[in-house]
């Protein structure tokens, strides 16, 4: 056993337990190697390429775990397989895992899932033909739209400002209630005389407002997502990553685009959905854009089944804090990983083996 791990056990918290401890210092020393699989993306995805990525830096480690990617439809799906026990990890955008914690909709009950960290942040991408019809969300009244793939994070928040836009086919939720004081009692009225019956105006009916025809929503992956928006099957496509994504920048070199903003949908999502939700810009320069475009910014956690041992955890953990310029270099441009934002989930609880590691090395 090494000093620094000694002074890891000596520094854990009295209720983490010595058991914890001594799991952390013995983990890579002997038994047999812990196989974790780890729900994606798609391929060529940026979940896919974390996956991969991660997957390298843990067989470099010497620690006794083995990640193996599989390729999914991202989110949703990833945190249903991680429910069905078919995964051990997986990674899930912040709006869709509280939505399993929590049993919202598309989750029938609450999901017993666990976070080890937060690992980056998606920008949302709403990305238009520069000379197409599009100029604003609302102009996608009717028309069609690559609302990301079903199973995915993208298609949640996608419906989500549709929704927000009036757009959406869904019915929109019922807002909040708001607790309003009781009303003070007042006096009875005195008694006034009845007064003289006027003839009863003529009925006219109350102008109605005619609904902006829904978005024409397709569940299309990002692939498909650029392929229609070239060829003018769509009219707009959505998308939640890292900046800049590769098959973005890819079609902004070959077709000149427009990125409207969606930072006036921060504050109603937040209102409905819990702070998850928080106002990003996507930079000038990124994409060609000559001046910052300001959007809608939504957490990717790295997630685990609670019943994953806290000392394949704990190595994991460590390995992801050890390399993350690695593993974020090629889904993310200029994000840290700090224990302060990792630790920032939410609904979703840490798994114990992350408590205990964020305890026992940043106190």
């Amino acid at each position: 056993m090494t000093s620094a791990e000694v002074t890891r056990r000596r520094a854990m918290g009295a209720g983490l337990g010595a058991l914890a401890g001594a799991l952390a210092g013995c983990s890579g020393a002997s038994g047999p190697v812990r196989r974790l699989r780890l729900a994606t993306g798609p391929e060529g995805g940026p979940y896919n390429a974390f996956g991969k990525a991660l997957a390298q830096a843990v067989a470099a480690s010497g620690h006794r775990i083995e990640i193996v990617p599989v390729s999914t439809a991202a989110s949703v799906n990833n945190l249903r397989k991680l429910d069905d026990g078919s995964v051990e990890l997986a990674l899930a955008m912040a709006d869709a895992a509280e939505d399993a914690v929590l049993g919202r909709e598309p989750f029938p009950r609450p999901t017993p899932v666990t976070a080890l960290a937060r690992v980056y942040v998606n920008y949302t991408h709403l990305v238009v033909a520069a000379d197409g019809p599009v100029r604003s969300v609302k102009d996608l009244a009717g028309r069609p739209v690559a609302a990301g793939a079903a199973g995915s994070g993208v298609q949640v928040v996608t419906e989500r400002v549709l929704r927000a836009a009036g757009l959406s086919g869904a019915p929109a939720p019922a807002p909040a209630p708001v607790s309003t004081p009781a009303p003070t009692s007042t006096p009875a009225p005195t008694s006034t005389p009845a007064p003289t019956s006027t003839p009863a105006p003529t009925s006219t009916p109350a102008p109605t407002s005619t609904p902006a025809p829904a978005a024409d929503e397709r569940p299309l992956g990002l692939a498909a997502s650029v392929s229609a928006l070239r060829e003018g099957s769509v009219d707009a496509l959505f998308w939640s990553g890292g900046v800049p994504t590769p098959a973005l920048a890819a079609l902004a070199r070959e077709l000149p685009l427009r990125f409207l903003p969606l930072d006036d949908y921060v504050g109603p999502l937040r209102e409905r959905y819990a702070p998850v939700y928080t106002a990003v810009t996507l930079p000038a320069g990124v994409y060609g854009l000559t001046e910052p475009v300001g959007t809608i910014g939504v957490g990717n956690y790295l997630m685990a089944r609670a019943d994953v041992p806290q000392d394949a955890v704990r190595d994991l953990l460590r390995v992801v804090f050890d390399r993350w310029r690695d593993l974020l270099r090629e889904v993310t441009a200029g994000a840290r990983l700090e224990p302060r934002f990792a630790i920032s989930t939410g609904e979703v609880p840490l798994h114990p083996g992350a408590v205990a590691h964020y305890r026992s090395v940043y106190g």
